[in-house]
């Protein structure tokens, strides 16, 4: 298991889906590249839910993942703290057991 390798995961609504991607598309140094998702929330907190997310039942958001060294994952979650300021951005990190390319 490489130990130093992690993936990182970040949820956000649809308006803030530009700012986020430029912003990691803008990071510095260079991300190895990620990958960008709809996906629907579901869950109690509705409050800023439009009408037809309410009566659907579920809110749009927008997921990015990638895989990149712990390291790098520190500095860029500090930075996004700090640059960022979307509410409802929220991220969390799962280990990477192992990982490669077939080429």
């Amino acid at each position: 298991m490489d130990h130093d390798l992690c993936k990182l995961n970040l949820i956000f609504p649809v308006a803030a889906e530009d700012q986020i991607l430029d912003f990691l598309l803008d990071s510095q140094p260079t991300l190895p590249g990620f990958t960008s998702l709809r996906v629907e929330g579901h869950g109690a907190e509705f409050e800023n839910a439009s009408p037809r997310e309410m009566v659907r039942g579920r809110i749009e958001r927008r997921l990015v993942f990638m895989i990149l060294d712990r390291a790098r994952l520190h500095s860029l979650v500090a930075e996004l703290r700090e640059r960022i300021a979307v509410p409802h951005l929220a991220y969390w990190v799962e280990p990477v057991e192992s990982f490669g390319l077939f080429r």
